[in-house]
């Protein structure tokens, strides 16, 4: 590496929520640097910053300004979300840091510490600089018109990267599909000088969620930010639904279309410049809506379903939507079911097809599906929700009906995942008790699952219902969450869309969590605390009161051999003592960190993850 290394700024590959202090937390400055200078970040458009006026307002910048920079024309243009603004700053060398200094008044849409620096400031300052930055409120939520003092990110030319003619050093925050490579050519500069300015091997990796200080010799009026093309698109509106053909059709010929569209969906790029293909194509049959485009997360676990289409003669469809502009629509297409399918799927929804007074289990094409009633109007959020995500550790949604006449109800069909986790827990006898392993294994499983949604959804999303009545264990014990479609866009209000009075929360609950709360991530984490403490007791504690009570102990507060015999009380006596004691004491301390009180005190999901998985 070069020696001149010693005077550049370092890279911090912890993450925004991280409360570990690392160099390239802050950016240094020493005597030899720039006390301040003009330079720039780069912002993406999202929800409540959607328009240049409203980014420039956060900045406290003229909007004139940040329209030149950005080739635009109206402060009021609605921008795509993820769309990157260039921001001009100044930076300031404040003790040994560089920093540029905003003022935040916080709004009801944002009121953690943790929501402002990593999702109102998209991770430009880390959650431990804004609470050091406002010592009299770091550690509660704080009220809406508070004001706060934001430093966020950023670092002047030194004498090193003025001697190579770099004028600017641009703070830009990474994201999924980021990385050395791709920046040097959005940025039209050697990979060489992004390394050395951030002090990075060449093979060095950088992460979602944090930033990276990128060398420019000129303001960059020719760089192209727009939505990346490797981003997850927009929240969509209405997806396609394909008609399913009614069963009478033989299942054998039906299995080889899918096969076909499995391997077809593959070459559709390549057959495109064949006009004998695209021919073919025409004698698929499609919805008439309009296809619709959504991309699979980078981190999904196994891949999207290919579509399934149906043959309808030798006529071609006069509704294909399979345009050379929409044919990636085809990646997430759901199955619409008539009203008399979904009856007698249910046996006219029998009392013993119900799982619960909303959800049914049926038999679509001798499968088992899971199928739930809901209202008409809450059906767009719901499939909008799973059209982003694609995990293992998710129950799928296979399919729509849109009900009767009248439209007011709608049934949603699911793949069958298996009993609820409470079943599995309550009714041993129905089931064979769940062993230490398999609690173990289901711990992590759901970790995973909200790891995903937390960090590899666009925007964000928090589940906001997780409990054990909506995680389903499968007949190999692996754990699939339930309920996606209540999940709301981290930082959103419910008020602003499906609120929680129509899917009401049962049991313990996160003590900042109400009906028109912001949606939080800490919310998440708080229940999945709960989830633990049942998975060790095998109880089901509706107010936490029983819970509660054990907590201080099962944490530590005893004498270490009172704090083990009263572990070894908690735990659930269908285990019969077939268990690792270390094990479960570290699950218990886990637990009691989820639930504490204040949000800030508790971990991440990705410090669960690392501890489960030592178990697992």
């Amino acid at each position: 590496m070069n020696s001149s290394f010693a005077d550049q700024q370092y890279y911090d590959p912890s993450d925004c929520y991280s409360e570990a202090s690392q160099p390239g937390s802050k950016y240094t400055c020493n005597i030899s640097s720039q006390t301040s200078c003009k330079t720039f970040l780069v912002y993406r458009a999202n929800q409540h910053f959607q328009t240049i006026s409203n980014i420039s307002d956060l900045f406290d910048v003229k909007s004139d300004a940040v329209l030149q920079l950005n080739s635009l024309t109206s402060p009021f243009e609605v921008l795509k979300p993820g769309r990157e603004v260039l921001v001009p700053i100044t930076c300031s060398c404040s003790g040994q840091f560089f920093q540029a200094n905003f003022s935040y008044t916080v709004s009801e849409s944002a009121a953690s510490f943790s929501e402002i620096a990593c999702g109102v400031f998209e991770g430009l300052l880390k959650l431990l600089t804004l609470t050091e930055e406002n010592p009299s409120g770091g550690n509660k939520n704080i009220t809406a018109g508070s004001n706060l003092q934001v430093p966020l990110r950023c670092a002047c030319p030194d004498n090193f990267t003025t001697s190579k003619k770099i004028e600017y050093l641009v703070t830009y925050p990474i994201i999924e599909g980021d990385g050395t490579d791709p920046l040097s050519k959005k940025f039209e500069i050697s990979p060489e000088d992004l390394c050395e300015v951030n002090h990075l091997d060449p093979w060095s990796t950088v992460y979602p969620q944090t930033t990276i200080l990128v060398p420019l010799r000129d303001i960059p009026p020719a760089i192209n930010f727009k939505v990346p093309a490797d981003s997850p698109p927009p929240t969509p509106g209405f997806l396609p639904t394909i008609p399913v053909e009614k069963a009478t059709k033989n299942t054998k010929l039906r299995n080889i279309y899918i096969a076909v569209s499995v391997v077809g969906f593959s070459l559709l790029l390549v057959a495109l410049v064949s006009c004998g293909l695209f021919i073919t194509l025409k004698k698929w049959k499609v919805d008439k809506y309009q296809c619709f485009t959504p991309r699979g997360s980078p981190m999904s676990s196994t891949p999207r379903s290919s579509p399934r289409f149906h043959k309808t003669g030798t006529g071609s469809s006069t509704n294909s939507c399979l345009s050379p502009d929409e044919l990636a629509g085809a990646k997430f297409s759901l199955f619409n079911y008539s009203i008399e399918e979904i009856k007698t799927a249910t046996k006219d929804f029998s009392e013993e097809s119900k799982m619960s007074s909303e959800v049914y289990e049926g038999l679509m094409d001798n499968d088992k599906v899971m199928i739930k009633r809901l209202r008409f109007e809450d059906t767009r959020q719901v499939i909008d929700v799973h059209s982003k995500i694609n995990h293992i550790n998710i129950v799928k949604l296979q399919g729509v009906c849109y009900g009767e006449n009248d439209f007011s109800w709608s049934y949603l069909v699911f793949d069958f995942p298996g009993n609820s986790l409470r079943d599995c827990l309550s009714d041993p006898s129905d089931h064979h008790p769940l062993s230490w392993d398999q609690r173990a294994q289901i711990a992590f499983d759901i970790a995973t699952g909200l790891h995903y949604l937390h960090r590899y959804t666009f925007p964000s999303n928090a589940h906001m219902r997780v409990s054990t009545r909506n995680i389903f264990v499968t007949a190999s014990c692996r754990a699939k969450l339930g309920s996606i479609g209540a999940t709301l866009v981290v930082g959103s209000s419910s008020s602003t869309g499906t609120t929680y009075k129509s899917r009401s929360v049962r049991g313990w609950v996160a003590p900042e969590f109400h009906p028109h709360s912001s949606a939080s991530e800490k919310v998440d984490i708080f229940a999945f605390g709960v989830v633990l403490l049942e998975l060790i007791s095998g109880r089901e504690d509706s107010d936490g009161k029983l819970f509660k009570e054990s907590i201080t102990v099962l944490g530590g507060g005893a004498s270490e051999g009172g704090c083990f015999e009263q572990l070894k009380s908690f735990m659930d006596p269908n285990l019969k003592e077939d268990y690792s004691l270390a094990e479960a004491l570290c699950l218990a301390v886990l637990a009691k960190a989820c639930v504490e009180d204040d949000p800030l005190h508790r971990p991440s999901m990705d410090d669960i993850i690392k501890v489960i998985a030592r178990m697992v």
